[in-house]
């Protein structure tokens, strides 16, 4: 099976499993209503329907950490975006319908007021759930759009071997070619994304910094990215061409963090 197979059945898989945690999760906040619902529709195969559902709580957790791998990889801008819908928001003072997350809903947390009425539980997670398996399903509509470069699936797959390979490199003591190896990927990214936005150079020999200026150059990224690639070019010399002064662990973790997001944010 090659990335390309691998990558649609994993994502039929997660669609699947999320569409039976979405039924589980009606079920679990209003059993009798969501009964009903299904009744009219699979009559006597109603028992039988919800006793196959999953347990929201036990099988949630792996589905989100398997989803949010997928995306970081094939559709990056929207991550923040999905872990928004689980995570609690930074600085939330107060629990109401707005500010209800995933997590609160795993913890059973209902929200009353003095009377006990309740004024938030965890039906106020179905609508943050539902956007996530919106966000997965996104990523099959990209796959059967034209749009969707399918070399860059199988580039992004070639990057995260080689950059594992620097980490392995890195942490048995081989600093210096774990950098270099970083650096190779990191060339040929950033000179991709350069033939992405149709940007030439009429320049032979052409380096890291000569891609970046020519970025910036085009507004495809801006000042704080562009040093911040100046930066892991920097790094990458130091692996490849200083001879002079070997490269710390530090630094070349830093060359390798930096180009694993650069693949993963840029393109």
């Amino acid at each position: 099976m090659n990335n390309l197979e691998r990558h649609k059945n994993d994502l039929e898989k997660l669609i699947k499993t999320g569409s039976e945690l979405f039924h589980a999760m009606h079920y679990e906040c209003d059993p009798e209503d969501y009964e009903n619902l299904v009744r009219k529709k699979l009559k006597d195969k109603t028992s039988e329907f919800l006793d196959n559902l999953p347990n929201f709580s036990e099988k949630y957790e792996t589905w989100y950490s398997e989803a949010k791998a997928l995306i970081r990889q094939l559709l990056p801008d929207r991550l923040d975006d999905f872990a928004g819908h689980y995570e609690k928001p930074r600085g939330r003072k107060e629990i109401d319908y707005e500010s209800y997350r995933i997590s609160d809903y795993l913890m059973d947390l209902n929200i009353t007021r003095r009377s006990y009425e309740v004024v938030v539980g965890p039906d106020a997670a179905i609508p943050r759930f539902r956007q996530q398996l919106a966000i997965v399903k996104a990523i099959r509509d990209r796959f059967e759009s034209s749009l969707f470069d399918i070399k860059q699936i199988v580039q992004a797959d070639l990057f995260d071997s080689e950059l594992e390979a620097a980490m392995a490199l890195v942490k048995h003591g081989f600093f210096r070619a774990g950098g270099a190896i970083a650096g190779v990927v990191m060339e040929k990214h950033i000179a991709e994304v350069c033939r992405n936005h149709g940007i030439r150079i009429k320049k032979r020999n052409l380096v890291i910094a000569d891609f970046n200026d020519a970025l910036k150059n085009a507004n495809v990224i801006d000042l704080p990215q562009w040093r911040s690639n100046q930066y892991l070019g920097d790094l990458r010399n130091l692996c490849d061409h200083n001879k002079e002064k070997e490269p710390s662990e530090d630094e070349v973790t830093d060359l390798i963090n930096g180009v694993m997001k650069l693949t993963k944010t840029l393109f």
